[in-house]
């Protein structure tokens, strides 16, 4: 397989640059898969899992936030909020975000507040299901 640059950039970190062979993302339309050459596109990046495959390399997941992706001339750049391997998620950690967007949720609260509720349940839920779905491997 030929292989093409990535770099996965999160708002605190870099969280991996390198060749890659395959990289699948999160997108509004579902899962988008890319390979070297892929055509040129922008797509917002969704709460969900990431999943990329360095030469040599198992395929490592992730769980990311929202963003966006650029793919162009054989070179994937993906901004994301954040961006956590499975054994950096703490579950406990998680839930607790996840209980306390719901509650949230519940209140009356201005139409802003309700939504960066409902952004932290997405980011809390969908970290809890990355780390269940794939932390039993570390």
């Amino acid at each position: 397989m030929e292989v093409f640059q990535v770099h996965i950039l999160a708002a605190d970190r870099t969280f991996y640059e390198g060749p890659c062979l395959s990289l699948t993302i999160p997108t509004n339309d579902g899962e988008l898969g890319i390979l070297a050459h892929h055509s040129s596109m922008i797509a917002a990046v969704l709460p969900g899992t990431l999943r990329y495959q360095a030469p040599g390399q198992p395929v490592q997941t992730a769980a990311v936030s929202p963003g966006m992706v650029k793919i162009a001339h054989n070179d994937v750049l993906v901004l994301v909020d954040s961006a956590e391997r499975p054994e950096e998620i703490d579950a406990a950690r998680a839930q607790r975000e996840a209980d306390e967007a719901r509650e949230i949720l519940l209140q009356k609260k201005s139409r802003q507040e309700y939504q960066i509720a409902q952004a932290a349940l997405a980011r809390a839920l969908n970290r809890l299901q990355v780390k269940s779905a794939y932390g039993n491997r570390f």
